[in-house]
C-alpha cells in the first residue's frame, strides 16, 4: 500500500511538471505576442508626423479666430432663429 502512494506521488509530480512546463511555453507565447502587438504600435507612432507646439498653438489660434464670426455661443443666435425661444410672451389670467 506504501509503495502504490509513492508511485501516486511520483506521477503526480511528473505531471506538476508537464504542466509546468506547457504553462511556461503559453506564457512564453503569449509574451512574444505581446512584444509583436508593442513594437507595431511603436512603428505606427514612429511613422506619424510631428508639429512643434508652438505651432500646433497658432494654427489653433488662427481657426478659432477665422471661425469665432460664426461661433453662436460667442456671438449669439437671432430670436427669429432661435427654435427654443417662445413666440408669444405667457399671459397670466
Amino acid at each position: 500500500m506504501r509503495q502504490l502512494h509513492g508511485d501516486n506521488t511520483a506521477l503526480s509530480a511528473r505531471k506538476a511538471i508537464i504542466n509546468l512546463k506547457m504553462s511556461s511555453k503559453m506564457s512564453t507565447t503569449n509574451n512574444i505576442a505581446a512584444a509583436r502587438r508593442q513594437v507595431q504600435q511603436l512603428r505606427i507612432e514612429a511613422s506619424i508626423e510631428r508639429i512643434k507646439v508652438s505651432k500646433a498653438s497658432a494654427d489653433l489660434m488662427n481657426y478659432c479666430y477665422d471661425y469665432a464670426k460664426n461661433d453662436p455661443l460667442l456671438v449669439g443666435i437671432p430670436t427669429s432663429d432661435n427654435p427654443f425661444k417662445d413666440k408669444k410672451p405667457c399671459t397670466i389670467l
